[in-house]
């Protein structure tokens, strides 16, 4: 999909990545959330228990693939996805209000993969990374994580509901991918 291997080849490629059940996988006090956005809430609240007390920083983008629509966006790997929650409500705000015990910090979902973890291959890092939560801890935490990433600018949105505007920016990035052509990586900075 968009351009990635197909993932039986891509973990054949990464010979250290195990691959756990879900509960198993959200045994440490961070658990970053990248499952489908589609999927994500049923499958976080099946393993809330799990979950209860960590802090679950959310990079899911409320995809729905291969969606009817009137006016559908063509891209090189076929139609772009349908966002869904937009506007009046957010994935982020949805995994929040399912998960009460949970601290959940919306943010990564504004970056490629690669520039997550590695923002310095970008521009010299010179670019901006996002948090937004309810739990002021919680963001310490993701800040924190982002910064032994490499990140040097991370702005904080406020509440979860600026989780919104995170997802929503999903369609800018691609537009802006697209139009420097596949296999560029970009990043964008906030000029204060």
């Amino acid at each position: 999909m968009m351009g990635n291997p197909p993932y039986k080849q891509w973990l054949a490629d990464h010979p250290g990545i195990t691959l756990l059940p879900f509960n198993e996988a959200a045994a440490d006090e961070i658990v970053i959330n990248g499952i489908d956005g589609h999927n994500a809430l049923n499958t976080l609240t099946a393993i809330a228990d799990a979950l209860s007390g960590k802090v679950l920083i959310d990079y899911a983008v409320p995809y729905i693939y291969g969606a009817e629509m009137e006016h559908p966006w063509p891209t090189p790997w076929g139609t772009m996805p349908k966002l869904d929650p937009y506007d009046t409500d957010s994935l982020g705000e949805q995994i929040q209000r399912a998960l009460p015990d949970v601290k959940v910090v919306k943010s990564f979902v504004t970056q490629e993969q690669e520039t997550v973890v590695n923002p310095k291959a970008i521009g010299g890092g010179d670019h901006t990374v996002f948090v937004a939560g309810e739990h002021a801890d919680a963001k310490r935490t993701a800040t924190e994580l982002l910064t032994a990433y490499g990140w040097s600018d991370v702005l904080d949105l406020g509440g979860i509901v600026s989780a919104r505007g995170m997802e929503m920016y999903a369609g800018m990035h691609s537009a802006i991918g697209l139009a420097l052509g596949l296999g560029n990586h970009f990043g964008v900075k906030v000029v204060r």
